[in-house]
């Protein structure tokens, strides 16, 4: 059987973790896409403060699903 998949980046962001932030960002695309098939970790990066301190974990995905034309 042949398919098409379209590929789309996403970043989600946590104050928690990275595995958090992704998390985030495939439910957030769930509410709106349909057929996800594979995500996959793109980036990994850390927002600071001013004092260096730590104020989210950010998780850059590339993401598929099915294309569909219907």
């Amino acid at each position: 059987m042949e398919s098409t998949y379209k590929v789309i980046e996403l970043v989600g962001t946590s104050s928690e973790s990275w595995e958090k932030a992704a998390a985030v960002a495939l439910s957030e695309a769930r509410k709106s896409l349909r057929d996800l098939r594979i995500a996959e970790v793109d980036a990994l990066d850390i927002h600071l403060d001013e004092a260096g301190e730590i104020v989210a974990y950010r998780t850059k995905l590339k993401v598929s699903f099915k294309y569909q034309t219907d």
